[in-house]
């Protein structure tokens, strides 16, 4: 019981903030809580740490696939890397009202880090956390 519910608040904690600021829906929190529940706090820490990974990886391959439809995001965020770059502060610059934003569906990277995570489990790797 407590190895579920530690693991169910770690799940939870961990995207709770992205949910708060717009960055993710509900049903990713959730199923990176359910996550957390069944693999406990450890394992749920580890799976989180290749869904990032591959979320990432999935990111790029979503924003090149459809460059032409987000240019105009790739092009703002590249100006804001080139400005902290050569000044070391970040300015935020505000995206147009007619801006699409990339849909993500982070739940194929939350079930794709969980399943690497747990098949390296599963084939012997021990992690070192």
């Amino acid at each position: 019981m407590i190895f579920s519910a530690g693991g169910l608040a770690l799940g939870l904690a961990l995207l709770i903030f992205p949910y708060l600021m717009g960055g993710m829906g509900a049903g990713d929190v959730k199923l990176m809580a359910v996550v957390g529940g069944i693999l406990g706090a450890r394992d749920a820490f580890v799976a989180f740490l290749f869904i990032c990974v591959l979320g990432g990886i999935y990111a790029l391959i979503v924003l090149l696939i459809s460059r032409k439809d987000y240019g105009a995001s790739i092009s703002r965020y590249a100006a804001m890397l080139k400005t902290f770059a050569a000044t070391g502060h970040l300015i935020a610059i505000p995206a147009a009202k007619d801006e699409k934003k990339p849909k993500l569906c982070y739940g194929v990277a939350i079930a794709s880090g969980t399943l690497f995570s747990v098949f390296l489990e599963s084939s012997g790797y021990v992690f070192p956390i």
